[in-house]
């Protein structure tokens, strides 16, 4: 398998030349690879797989039994607002309806076409990229590793379609539920094949002080679904900051939003050998009278230390949260309300007032965890519990991401106010 997958990453480097040639046409709207500064890139999961897609798998991440939906196996709380897939990109689910009674669709990654839907949605919306999500338990020599094929295939969806449209790609390996004594051996060894094949050289890849970027998500500290421990973290660290040539890399680190108040001197060591820290910040928030707020506090002195260890700030921003379904939990336990977008606004115009234009959107496809920008509709099907975009346009989260972006790239203030409409 390994072998083959090989020579299906190196074919896809006879795309890079076209994509070189692109370089020079003017008004191709093409986004600066050569660097992080001033990216507003939203995290992608790319893990949806639908029965009759080429992975075979079934309903992977749409439900937790793989050989059927139904209102009772759901995994995800958003419908995707399917009206711009056509045919060949839709997946009847079975038993969904429509308000008016027509079959639902759901849509699988592993079809070329889709991921390339999303990414000209960023493209017309005015968003960079995106962050994707390698998860190391479907690498070879994690507990899913029979999934390794289609991942590999979406990647290079990723990458076909970051050349198509202009936009930016780096990947984000996350280590979520992956055994500790296994992330170092399975997380290096898949980045030498991407490096290997020609994935980071990719024109479109971005990079950072000349060297690819890439983000390792998992360090909680204490926390049992990511192993981390300070020991594997310097072991990553070192390899990424002083292997041979070919595989260095601007490394980004992604964990807790409390790292400053962490009680192990080893973490606060190794923390601050990253090259940039994103402090996960989903889940994270309060209420007042004026309703929910995501908790940022705590942002100006998290930018401060990182600024004095010489790290860059990579924040993370989010629209709202919900997992009812995903947890199995009662209708609306979970949620986060969106407030018509101002919860993400506010976000964002702090950041502008921080005068940082550097941003992680957490997350663009993600309907498990109801955290989605992407087209969703407020009128999904009858069966089961579902989150809306309160009647707002299924466009309206990627239209306030584009503009936030403009915005912070322009060096503007944001106002109190969505300035859209």
């Amino acid at each position: 398998m390994i072998l083959a997958l090989l020579v299906f990453f190196a074919g896809a480097r006879l795309d890079v030349a076209a994509d070189s040639a692109a370089e020079s046409v003017p008004g191709t709207n093409l986004v600066d690879a050569t660097t992080l500064h001033g990216k507003v890139m939203c995290g992608y999961q790319g893990w949806f797989r639908c029965p009759g897609d080429e992975a075979k798998e079934g309903w992977i991440h749409w439900s937790r039994d793989s050989s059927r939906i139904a209102p009772d196996t759901l995994t995800f709380e958003l419908w995707p607002d399917m009206a711009d897939y056509p045919a060949d990109e839709r997946f009847r689910a079975p038993g969904f309806t429509n308000a008016d009674g027509s079959q639902a669709f759901l849509f699988s990654n592993e079809q070329p076409g889709t991921v390339r839907r999303h990414f000209q949605w960023m493209r017309d919306y005015g968003i960079d990229g995106v962050w994707l999500q390698h998860f190391l338990v479907d690498l070879p020599g994690g507990p899913l590793e029979d999934r390794y094929a289609s991942r590999s295939r979406v990647l290079q969806n990723v990458r076909s379609a970051a050349q198509e449209t202009g936009r930016v790609w780096a990947i984000a390996f996350d280590i979520a539920g992956m055994p500790t004594d296994r992330i170092v051996d399975v997380l290096t060894r898949e980045w030498k094949k991407l490096v290997a094949v020609g994935a980071t050289q990719d024109p479109r890849y971005l990079h950072e002080r000349g060297l690819p970027v890439v983000e390792v998500w998992g360090f909680y500290y204490g926390n049992p679904h990511n192993r981390m421990t300070a020991n594997v973290a310097n072991q990553l660290i070192d390899f990424f900051k002083s292997s041979d040539a070919a595989n260095r890399a601007f490394l980004v680190g992604g964990g807790d939003w409390e790292w400053r108040s962490n009680p192990d001197p080893e973490w606060q060591k190794f923390i601050r050998r990253f090259d940039a820290y994103s402090p996960w910040n989903v889940g994270n928030y309060y209420k007042d009278e004026n309703g929910a707020h995501a908790s940022i506090g705590y942002w100006p002195q998290d930018k401060r230390e990182c600024e004095k260890s010489g790290m860059l700030w990579l924040p993370v921003v989010y629209p709202g949260f919900s997992w009812d379904n995903l947890q199995k939990l009662p209708p609306g336990t979970s949620l986060i309300p969106r407030h018509g977008g101002k919860f993400l606004w506010e976000q964002f115009r702090a950041l502008s007032r921080l005068h940082v234009d550097t941003v992680c959107v957490a997350m663009f496809d993600e309907v498990d965890e109801g955290t989605a920008i992407f087209k969703v509709t407020s009128s999904p099907p009858v069966q089961g519990h579902f989150v809306t975009y309160d009647a707002l346009p299924s466009d309206w989260y990627l239209r306030l991401v584009g503009e936030a972006t403009k915005r912070l790239q322009e060096k503007q203030e944001i106002p109190a106010s969505i300035p859209i409409h």
